[in-house]
């Protein structure tokens, strides 16, 4: 066997190392953003209607890349409805293996994100920041807060909720990324559903 078709065979095999590494989840091709268009509705004690539509555009960025995973953004940008008071959606950052997706939680993510990114491997997790998996399921509890984390098909559900009516819900699909992102406070007190179109 020459050295060309040695070589070859090396690199073949380190590629599809590598591709099996990234979470099928959430990952992204190259470091480029991008986005889609999310419709939904939202509701609140200041909005008159029980709810109402509401469109967002999703960005996600991959902002670190490291040999054990990646680090991506994801922000909600130009939201549009007809409520009184104009909805913010804070970004959220996550760190990704190729079987865990973690909220990172920080009170400054962005020097979070260098930190972590700095790092050997992958630190610890908290149980109450995993909001995906590959495999198999996932469940816990934090006080009156219910978790579970679930694969349907080519989904990955989280779910968590407590008595008082909060919740939260994030759907990824494989090959897609986020395809849903809601989150509610109180009885139907302040809230969104956005899903990703088309």
């Amino acid at each position: 066997m020459n050295r060309c078709r040695i070589a070859t065979t090396i690199i073949s095999i380190l590629l599809s190392t590598f591709t099996q590494a990234a979470n099928p989840f959430l990952d992204l091709p190259a470091d480029k953003p991008t986005s889609a268009k999310f419709q939904g509705t939202e509701w609140g004690d200041e909005i008159q209607q029980d709810e109402i539509p509401l469109t967002a555009r999703v960005v996600t960025t991959r902002v670190a890349k490291m040999p054990w995973g990646a680090i991506f953004k994801i922000e909600f940008t130009d939201l549009e409805s007809h409520a009184p008071q104009k909805r913010e959606i804070r970004p959220d950052y996550f760190i990704v293996t190729d079987d865990r997706i973690v909220l990172l939680n920080e009170e400054d993510n962005e020097a979070a994100v260098k930190k972590i990114s700095a790092l050997d491997k992958p630190p610890d997790f908290e149980p109450n920041d995993i909001y995906g998996i590959t495999t198999g399921k996932f469940s816990h509890e934090d006080g009156l807060w219910k978790t579970t984390i679930s694969l349907k098909g080519d989904l990955c559900v989280y779910d968590s909720s407590h008595p008082s009516g909060h919740f939260k819900k994030i759907v990824w699909k494989k090959g897609v990324s986020l395809v849903e992102y809601a989150s509610g406070s109180g009885a139907h007190a302040d809230g969104f559903r956005l899903k990703r179109q088309k």
